[in-house]
Parts: C-alpha cells; structure tokens; sequence
C-alpha cells in the first residue's frame, strides 16, 4: 500500500527535530540520547503523557533523552518494527506478536519481548443533544450489523440516521469492533473515519447523531498535560494514592450493558477492572531493545510502577496496578 511504504520510508528518513517533544535546556557536553516508537494512534494521549515523564525522570546534566514518536495504524507499527531499517525497536499495539512475526525478527538475530502494559476501554460517545444514556451489547453488534441504522429505531427521538465515527481506516478500533463485536463480519453500518482520536470527539461534539467509538483517555477530564508541569507529572505518577477520573462534559459517554446483564456501566477503571464494563482490549508494548539500550530503559520505565501510574491517571487500566474502587455505577440510567 502506498500509505505504508510512505510511513516506512519516514520512519527510515527520520528528522529528529520533527516528532519528538523537545527539551530544552541541553547542558554543554551532555550526551544526546534519541530512540524512535512507532504507537498505534488510539494509544497517543497515553505514550504522550509516558513519554513526558519518562524524558524528565531519565535526562540529567550528562545525557539528554528524547523518545521521537510516530502515531500510526496499527500494521504499519508492525511493518516498522519487522522493517530493521527503519530503526524502530520498540512499538505500541493492541496485539501480541504473532508467531509468524517472532520468527521473523529471531531470524534476523532480534529477540523480542513483550508485555501488557494496560486494559483499554473502548468508550461509546454521542452528542450531548442524544436523550439516550444507555446501550446494550446486542444494540452494538445490531448497530455494526446494519440491523438497526436510526436512532429511533432502539428508542424514542427526532435524531435520524446513526452516524458511526472512528479514528482512520484499518484502525486497530475498526479491527476490533469487527473481529471481536462483529464476529468477524464486515461493518455494515454508516461509518466515517476521521484522521485522528481528537476527531472523533470534535465530530461527535457537533454532530447530534453521531456515535464515536473512542480509547477511554480521549475522554477523561484528568487528560490536561498540556497545563501540567513534568515535575508535577512526574511528583503524581510518583505518588501511592490514585484518583477517580470523570469525563468530559463536551460529550456524553453512554453506559454498557453487557449481554448477561440488566444492569449498564460506564468506562471507569473499576469497571474495566472487574469486567463488568464489556468494551475492553488490551495494550502491549514490543521491544528488540537490548540491556542497557536507550529503547530497553523506556521498555523498564513503562512497565514498571512509575509508568504505570502514568498509565492510571490517563483513565486506562495499569496492567499493574489496582485501581481505587470507587462507587460510579450508572445501572438503570
């Protein structure tokens, strides 16, 4: 595909003033350290905020760190990784390796790991004009199917045709409501893909009859890095005690129920937790990084308990740490 061979040949020509969050301040003779991850674009609110605190945590006056990213489907993540030219050793996905992939890299004298780092929930949003503050499993896969395709086929509304919003074509989001919702079948529903996550909620925002299927940390109010310093980042990720993330207010995230239940949650991490939230998928980071690379610190940091704090406050599951059970249900709404 052209867009692939495209972003291979990126990744392979890299700018290192291009991507990457630059920072400032390098001390005379420090030692300049980069290292390029390929993430699945779904997953971009959470390696910003890793990559914030990790580049704090690890530069000091003898070394400067940057982590350059590519935000990208998640196939072209693989296809970089496999490609040893392009110079990523270190990906976000939301898969394992398959075995085909394995022997590829062994072959190749590249031993990988790989860990789950996170449970993602995959939030429903409609506008907040929508009446409708729940929705059932069955009314997903209905929706998928092209069974139902108005609002007001599922319930009373003047809102018409069902406008299904995702973040960009072969989007491993797509991959998942069809191979995992959908059984595999092709979605038959009115679907429209946006460029990006933040898309996705900016149409949803305008659009009454939209229905956005979206990561859970596009939605979270907590997700406001932008406004808070490295130290801070770096002094709550730091910290024992978690907190109880709400959502934006922009939007309405509608509560689930799963089919074996009358009762209707919304994407809280105590949900995600105990499963009773039945939209979840989980998020692997992959490495070729030897001990001691610059790529096998940021593989360390992620997967241990600093990043995974990072990993909480952004509303996504830690794989490794336990959320605060806090009393959020929306059963009956």
């Amino acid at each position: 595909m052209k867009l692939k061979s495209l972003a291979i040949m990126a990744l392979g020509a890299l700018a290192l003033t291009g991507c990457g969050k630059q920072q400032g301040g390098e001390s005379a003779g420090s030692k300049i350290q980069r290292m390029k991850l390929a993430c699945d674009a779904s997953f971009e609110n959470i390696m910003d905020q890793e990559i914030d605190v990790f580049e704090y945590s690890y530069s000091n006056k003898k070394r400067q760190a940057y982590v350059v990213p590519y935000y990208l489907p998640q196939q072209q993540c693989f296809d970089s990784l496999l490609n040893e030219s392009s110079g990523v050793r270190t990906i976000v996905a939301a898969r394992k390796l398959t075995a085909d992939e394995r022997l590829r890299l062994k072959n190749h004298k590249r031993n990988p790991r790989e860990q789950r780092i996170a449970v993602d929930a995959i939030a429903l949003i409609v506008n907040n004009e929508n009446p409708q503050d729940v929705i059932s499993m069955q009314e997903v896969r209905d929706i998928l199917s092209g069974k139902v395709t108005s609002w007001h086929d599922m319930w009373p509304t003047k809102l018409d045709s069902i406008r299904l919003v995702f973040d960009q074509n072969g989007s491993s989001l797509v991959q998942f409501m069809r191979d995992s919702i959908n059984g595999g079948e092709p979605i038959k529903a009115k679907a429209y893909a946006e460029n990006s996550s933040r898309e996705v909620f900016e149409a949803v925002s305008r659009r009454p009859n939209a229905l956005g299927v979206i990561g859970v940390s596009w939605i979270t109010t907590d997700m406001n890095g932008a406004v808070i310093s490295r130290e801070e980042m770096r002094e709550r990720s730091a910290a024992n005690d978690t907190t109880s993330l709400g959502f934006s207010d922009k939007i309405k995230v509608l509560a689930v129920s799963g089919d074996e239940s009358i009762d209707a949650y919304k994407p809280y991490q105590a949900y995600i937790f105990d499963g009773r939230y039945p939209l979840y998928r989980s998020i692997y980071m992959i490495t070729t990084g030897v001990g001691g690379s610059f790529n096998n610190a940021f593989y360390a940091f992620v997967t241990g308990m600093q990043g995974q704090k990072v990993i909480q406050m952004t509303g996504v599951l830690p794989a490794t740490v336990q959320p605060r059970m806090v009393n959020v249900s929306v059963s009956g709404e």
